[in-house]
């Protein structure tokens, strides 16, 4: 594995004295752009005041978002509720066509009349024949 060379070499004392430069450059400007953020005329009320539109733009913004957050999670759970609601429904249709289908076979009714003195035909129907006579 080769080895870093330019690591291994010292800096002579211009390169050292120009680096040095550089950075005190640096962290004055750092410094400077600082001071100038937190400066007090940045906080004045007369600059405060011509950022009163956009405040109240973002305040709007997240006021909407919120409302926004609401109605969705209302919407979920009404669609959660509708969907339990249509399972129920649906066990309940299933259960009572169960019954129905059950309650309509030959042997139920017959049960069920026999109680009004009907009683279940044992014999086969007759056909009634009309003969017109031939004039």
């Amino acid at each position: 594995m080769a080895r870093n060379a330019y690591k291994q070499q010292e800096l002579s004392e211009e390169q050292q004295v120009e680096l040095q430069e550089t950075v005190e450059e640096k962290a004055d400007a750092t410094r400077t752009f600082f001071q100038s953020l937190f400066a007090s005329n940045r906080f004045s009320s007369s600059v405060f005041v011509g950022y009163i539109p956009f405040i109240a733009f973002v305040g709007l913004l997240a006021i909407i978002y919120i409302a926004n957050r609401h109605y969705a999670e209302r919407t979920v759970r009404e669609i959660d509720r509708l969907g339990k609601e249509v399972k129920e429904m649906n066990w309940d249709y299933k259960s009572l066509s169960a019954d129905l289908m059950k309650l309509t076979t030959q042997t139920e009714i017959a049960k069920r009349v026999d109680s009004m003195g009907l009683k279940e035909r044992t014999e086969p129907p007759k056909k009634i024949r009309v003969v017109k006579p031939k004039k």
